[in-house]
C-alpha cells in the first residue's frame, strides 16, 4: 500500500508518517523545503519497518512547484491508496488587524493547495476505482471564536470542500473524510498565547493536549477497511470540549 502525506517533517505529520510506515505502508513523505535530519529519519524509518519511504519537496505556496511534485508521484504509475492532507499554516488576528494578502496567503495554502493536490491524486484513484483521503481540518473550522479569521475561515472551507469531495468520488469508491483536532502538541499550536490555552484546557473533559501519535491513530484507522463504510465524515478530537 502506498501513502502520500504533506507536512510530514514535524508534529502531526511527523507522527503520521512513523505509524503508516509501521503497517507496511510506503510513503511520499512531502515537505516545504530539503532538511538532512528530515531525511535521516525516514532512512531509519524505512529501514525499522522494511518500506519504502521517499522524500518529496514543494512549497504548498507555489502552484507549480504543487503540480509540478504531485504530478512526478503520479509518473510513478503506482496506485496511491491514501492522501493526508496534513499541511497547512497557522494565523492569529481580529477581523479589522488582519490583512487581505494575510487571508490570502492563508487561503493559498490552506485551502487552494489542499483543492489541488486532491484534483491531481482524486483523477489516479478514479482510475484505480478506490482511495482514501484525509484532510486535516481543525475545531477552530466547527467552533467560532475571534481573533481567528484567517486559520477558522480556511479550515470551514476545507471541512465543506471535504465533505463535497465524498459526495462526488464516492461512487469511484474513493473516501473521502476530515480530522479535526483541537489542542494538540505541536509547533504550530504555539500560536495561542498561553492564556488563550489554558481558557481551551479548562473546557475540555480530559483537562489535557492532545498528542500527535494520537490523531495520527485516527488517521490509521480512517485509512483501514474497518472504517470502509466511513466517508464525508469530520472527526473530531479535542480533548472533549462539550
Amino acid at each position: 500500500m502506498n501513502a502520500v502525506i504533506t507536512g510530514a517533517n514535524r508534529g502531526i505529520g511527523k507522527a503520521l508518517t512513523e505509524n503508516f510506515a509501521s503497517t507496511g505502508y510506503d510513503i511520499w513523505a512531502c515537505a516545504r523545503k530539503y532538511n538532512k535530519d528530515f531525511e535521516d529519519h525516514l532512512r531509519q524509518l524505512a529501514d525499522k519497518y522494511h518500506v519504502d519511504i521517499q522524500p518529496v519537496y514543494f512549497d504548498l505556496a507555489d502552484t507549480e512547484q504543487t503540480k509540478a511534485a504531485v504530478t512526478n508521484i503520479i509518473k510513478e504509475k503506482k496506485d496511491i491508496d491514501v492522501l493526508i492532507n496534513n499541511a497547512g499554516i497557522a494565523h492569529g488576528g481580529l477581523l479589522t488587524m488582519t490583512p487581505i494578502e494575510k487571508m490570502k496567503e492563508v487561503y493559498e495554502v490552506n485551502v487552494f493547495a489542499q483543492v489541488q493536490i486532491m484534483q491531481l491524486i482524486a483523477r489516479r484513484m478514479m482510475k484505480q476505482k478506490s482511495g482514501c483521503i484525509i484532510n486535516m481540518c481543525s475545531v477552530g473550522g466547527i467552533e467560532t471564536e475571534p481573533g481567528y479569521l484567517a486559520y477558522g475561515s480556511s479550515k470551514a472551507a476545507l471541512i465543506w470542500i471535504t465533505r463535497s469531495a465524498a459526495k462526488e468520488l464516492g461512487k469511484y469508491n474513493i473516501r473521502v473524510n476530515g480530522i479535526a483536532p483541537g489542542l494538540v502538541e505541536t509547533d504550530m499550536g504555539n500560536y495561542k498565547s498561553e492564556e488563550e490555552k489554558n481558557k481551551v484546557l479548562q473546557r475540555m473533559s480530559l483537562g489535557r493536549t492532545g498528542s500527535p501519535e494520537e490523531i495520527a491513530s485516527a488517521a490509521l484507522y480512517i485509512a483501514s477497511d474497518a472504517a470502509s463504510y466511513m466517508t464525508g465524515h469530520i472527526m473530531v478530537l479535542d480533548g472533549g470540549r462539550v
